[in-house]
């Protein structure tokens, strides 16, 4: 007797034999339309269920079931692992969070050159040299700033003081933008300062105090070219 799948019902009603071969892989080819599976959950949420399993499983093994606490640990140090490189894969290695640049001289605001170089030297005679370099840079600011070879503007950054400076020092340009970045990069934490940092920007200070701007020359007194031979007088 044919079982199901091998006799269908025609219009008419008469019974129509298929052979069972064809007839599975018209089963099959049926169950293979997405119309079916439009509400499986997708690959990642599959990984993410089976991680979730075995964090559980995990957990449970901690609290003592069905093996000891020490083998569960373990089975969770490894699920851990594999959650990390998971999302290292898929997301990519951390990036380190932009720095914030800040006003040379904090939230305090500008006190005097001497002020600052009195508290430079205090900081750097203690052994304090993160505290002596940020001083130091902002005695240096504050120099040009009080013989008017830099504007006083409030926000400005070690970086752009030193950018500025520059063009009226043109000599010590290189020397005024490694200043900054030494002072950035201890002052907001990425770099250990030390007694070379500090005298580096303690004798710049002082050799920038000796040296004399060099200033745009005056259009106003520039030489005014003769007129060429036949022009109108």
């Amino acid at each position: 007797m044919p079982n199901w799948g091998e006799r269908l019902l025609v219009a008419g009603g008469a019974p129509v034999t298929v052979p069972r071969d064809p007839a599975r892989e018209a089963a099959r080819d049926e169950l293979l339309d997405a119309e079916y599976h439009k509400h499986d959950p997708s690959v990642l949420q599959r990984i993410t269920d089976w991680i979730y399993d075995h964090i559980a499983g995990a957990l449970n093994s901690i609290s003592g079931d069905g093996t000891d606490g020490t083998t569960g640990l373990i089975l969770f140090l490894i699920v851990a692992v594999l959650i990390g490189a998971a999302l290292w894969w898929r997301l990519g290695a951390p990036r380190r969070a932009a720095r914030t640049v800040q006003d040379v001289y904090g939230a305090e605001g500008p006190r005097s050159a001497d002020q600052y170089r009195a508290d430079a030297a205090g900081h750097a005679a203690a052994g304090r040299w993160t505290e002596a370099v940020r001083e130091q840079m902002r005695a240096l600011v504050r120099g040009l700033e009080e013989r008017t070879l830099l504007d006083t503007r409030p926000g400005r950054t070690a970086d752009e003081a030193a950018t500025e400076a520059g063009r009226a020092l043109p000599e010590h340009a290189a020397a005024l933008a490694a200043a900054a970045r030494t002072f950035d990069d201890i002052a907001y934490g990425e770099r250990t300062a030390d007694q070379d940092a500090y005298r580096l920007l303690h004798e710049l200070d002082r050799t920038l105090e000796r040296t004399r701007p060099v200033l745009a020359p005056d259009t106003a007194d520039a030489p005014v070219p003769a007129p060429a031979p036949g022009g109108a007088a």
